[in-house]
């Protein structure tokens, strides 16, 4: 049995638009939950078994799984017809997965960096900055219209995420922008989001 705990709205609502994507949500319990939000709303929910109080957190047959990398990478394994993923095996494997891991070590950290105006050598040195990220994303979709290529995958799902979240984050380069607008297309976008306002007018 498949668990995710999730928060309307939040980095969860990234693994609700893989589920729509893969058309997998019919082999999930979604447990709603409550979260500390930035703006100071929200707080630590008892129901939520995150040692953090964060979400998304998924459960599957006991099995506890963390980090929205993580959990996307063990869903689109338990889902490899959806085409979301590389299976084990596939000799692009090592490329997905590096790619993944590296949303929350460097896109992600050099985006909060930015956002909280916080600059240091110490940072720099360890995971650049966002002119760096911004020439890795540009350099691998001069390759096709997607990160791996041809082919949407979990990898722009993910990597794409916080553009769409904050649109005032994107980088002004055309290649990045054009990628961010054929994200925000994907059907499962729109169809988390109205999972997320049922939730809420529930």
């Amino acid at each position: 049995m498949l668990t995710l705990y999730h928060s309307t709205y939040s980095c969860s609502t990234r693994v609700m638009a893989l589920l729509h994507a893969m058309d997998a949500l019919d082999w999930v319990e979604v447990r709603p939950v409550s979260i500390h939000r930035s703006d100071g709303t929200g707080g630590r929910d008892a129901a939520n078994p995150h040692p953090d109080g964060k979400v998304p957190y998924l459960i599957h047959d006991g099995v506890e799984v963390w980090e929205t990398g993580a959990i996307m990478v063990y869903l689109t394994d338990m889902f490899p017809e959806s085409g979301m993923g590389f299976p084990q095996g596939h000799p692009r494997r090592g490329e997905y997965l590096s790619w993944m891991v590296w949303y929350g070590s460097v896109l992600e950290p050099v985006l909060i960096q930015k956002a909280a105006g916080v600059d240091h050598p110490y940072l720099r040195g360890a995971i650049r900055g966002v002119e760096e990220a911004t020439a890795r994303l540009a350099g691998a979709l001069k390759r096709g219209p997607w990160i791996m290529g041809d082919r949407y995958t979990a990898v722009d799902l993910l990597l794409a995420s916080p553009y769409l979240w904050f649109k005032d984050a994107t980088p002004d380069v055309p290649v990045l922008r054009d990628w961010v607008a054929r994200a925000a297309a994907q059907p499962c976008y729109e169809a988390a989001r109205r999972y997320d306002g049922g939730l809420l007018a529930a």
